[in-house]
């Protein structure tokens, strides 16, 4: 079954026709969705049933029609792991200028221009494999994520591993995480926060919550946890309730994008974000997953993705900035979060 889904799957590409391919976390069911015309469609309203793929910024917000539907039961341990500890190349052009954007970031901060911003930076590296295999050997390095393959001929191709849950609603029960704070995942170690990540948690959690008060009833929130990420750590906290109406836009309009992926408060983050970052990010830190498949919608922040342009991989990486930070270690963080998509690359 596996090997027949991916036949299926590489005859889609191959026919330059648009599909999603994608496993959930904690599963071991890979889903494939195929569209039969290479239309581009775009979301209206989020009443549509089908794949949406949306930018940082909202535009384009796509949606994939799911015409055929396949899934199969992959065992994960099945493909070749990547070889660990490679030294990551490191462009020392792009290593100075992050650094003084994130000193910028600090300077701004400590004025009061905003509490805390995200930066982001792109690592394009030479890319010869079949992104199908790429995708497999994402799947055993990434157990806990959202790992998918997207593709549509008029936009391109795109994939990666995700931690993080935008919104997932059931009816009108919903499930949102905040995630924030990083450091790399050592085995049998006892893991110790900073204040500069328990901060930057904290502040993610309370915009979230906020918002939350006047849109949803029963609203609970979890306890502070550490969860894996191929080989990095991450502070989550579940947050769940009932939603007050049936209309999921206005919901996600006011969680996307959260201070986890733009900062807070997030118009001048956002316009930090514009005349600091040289690149537009297009999908890197949108969102994207299953919306209204009969009565749930699950959607996912486009975190640990690349994309894929012939053969070049464009590597997409960031970090929080708050008034701790020490450039030199935002730096090494960024570098961490790409290290997994470089190996396997």
């Amino acid at each position: 079954m596996p090997l027949e889904l991916m036949d299926k799957v590489s005859a889609q590409f191959r026919d330059r026709l648009p599909f999603v391919v994608y496993k959930k976390p904690n599963q071991a069911q890979v889903t494939a969705l195929f569209q039969k015309d290479n239309k581009l469609r775009s979301v209206q309203d989020f009443t549509e049933t089908g794949f949406v793929m949306a930018a940082f910024e909202w535009e384009p917000t796509l949606l994939l029609q799911v015409d055929e539907k396949h899934g199969a039961e992959f065992d994960l341990g099945a493909f070749p792991n990547r070889k660990k500890n490679r030294e990551i190349d490191v462009d020392i052009r792009q290593k100075r200028l992050h650094l003084d954007m994130v000193q910028k970031s600090v300077a701004a901060i400590q004025q009061g221009d905003f509490k805390k911003v995200v930066l982001s930076r792109k690592i394009e590296v030479d890319f010869s494999k079949s992104p199908l295999d790429l995708f497999l050997n994402l799947l055993p390095s990434y157990p806990n994520a959202f790992c998918y393959l997207w593709f549509h001929p008029k936009i391109g191709l795109w994939l990666g591993a995700t931690p993080e849950v935008l919104l997932q609603v059931c009816d009108r029960e919903f499930t949102t995480i905040s995630l924030a704070g990083t450091q790399p995942y050592i085995e049998h170690s006892q893991t110790i926060w900073g204040k500069k990540e328990l901060e930057e948690q904290n502040l993610v959690t309370d915009y979230i919550l906020d918002i939350l008060k006047d849109k949803a009833t029963h609203i609970q929130k979890g306890e502070i946890e550490s969860v894996q990420a191929g080989n990095l750590l991450h502070l989550r906290t579940k947050i769940s309730g009932v939603l007050l109406e049936d209309g999921l836009e206005p919901i996600i309009r006011f969680l996307h994008p959260t201070p986890a992926i733009c900062g807070f408060p997030k118009r001048p983050a956002l316009e930090f974000i514009h005349n600091n970052e040289d690149y537009d990010r297009e999908f890197y830190t949108g969102f994207l997953g299953e919306l209204n498949f009969g009565f749930e919608t699950n959607l996912y922040v486009n975190l640990r993705c690349a994309q894929i342009k012939g053969s070049q991989a464009i590597v997409y990486t960031g970090g929080g900035i708050t008034q701790d930070s020490n450039p030199e270690k935002e730096w090494e963080e960024t570098v961490d979060k790409s290290r997994t998509l470089l190996e396997l690359l």
